[in-house]
């Protein structure tokens, strides 16, 4: 039997109709809207897929959703897993490192990138406290929720965006090493381009 939508309220339907001429709304809740809104009108699964340009099992999914839980079927779902958390172990290297003068460490330039911070981390010596296995992208988003503001175009971290933002978070635990000495990877030196010095943002 063919898949149809069941018969609409009157606050569903001007709530479907609202959403499908919206140009404020995403993208995703437009055409949620506009699926519910042509089969509806009567249009099978396959036309209404062709007419939007999307796969037939998307319509499908979101017909079956709205016929079993009516709007509140056409809102995204929450995503499974914990929301990703860092330890004091993790942040307080990392974001001291990366308030750190690289030439205080004894590292050939003066700036940071965040291939730069991550080799580092992974090739931290034991008197250093040792390697940190952090990714590069958890590298960014751990000194980004901390208010640290990469400057892309500059390729070093400069000032926090809120300049009251150690105060109001508080102290932070670990500390960058005074100085680092050691055999530092030879690509930094011969391949990697020279880093503006960092100036006040």
């Amino acid at each position: 039997m063919a898949l149809r939508v069941r018969p609409l309220t009157e606050e569903e339907r001007a709530e479907i109709h609202r959403r499908a001429q919206s140009r404020t709304e995403p993208a995703r809740v437009v055409e949620r809207a506009r699926i519910i809104g042509l089969m509806h009108q009567g249009q099978r699964v396959r036309e209404v897929a062709q007419r939007l340009q999307i796969g037939a099992d998307v319509v499908r999914q979101w017909a079956k959703r709205f016929n079993a839980e009516g709007l509140a079927g056409l809102q995204d779902r929450p995503r499974s897993g914990r929301p990703e958390t860092y330890t004091a172990e993790q942040v307080g290297p990392v974001l001291a490192a990366a308030l750190t003068d690289p030439r205080t460490l004894g590292l050939p330039f003066s700036a940071w990138t965040l291939d730069r911070l991550a080799t580092y981390l992974h090739e931290r010596p034991a008197e250093a406290g040792g390697p940190l296995p952090i990714s590069r992208s958890q590298i960014n988003r751990l000194l980004t929720g901390e208010g640290l503001r990469w400057r892309k175009q500059e390729t070093w971290f400069g000032e926090r965006v809120d300049p009251q933002f150690a105060e109001k978070r508080g102290p932070s635990n670990g500390s960058a090493p005074r100085l680092l000495r050691g055999v530092w990877s030879s690509t930094w030196t011969n391949s990697a381009p020279r880093a503006p010095r960092a100036t006040p943002a």
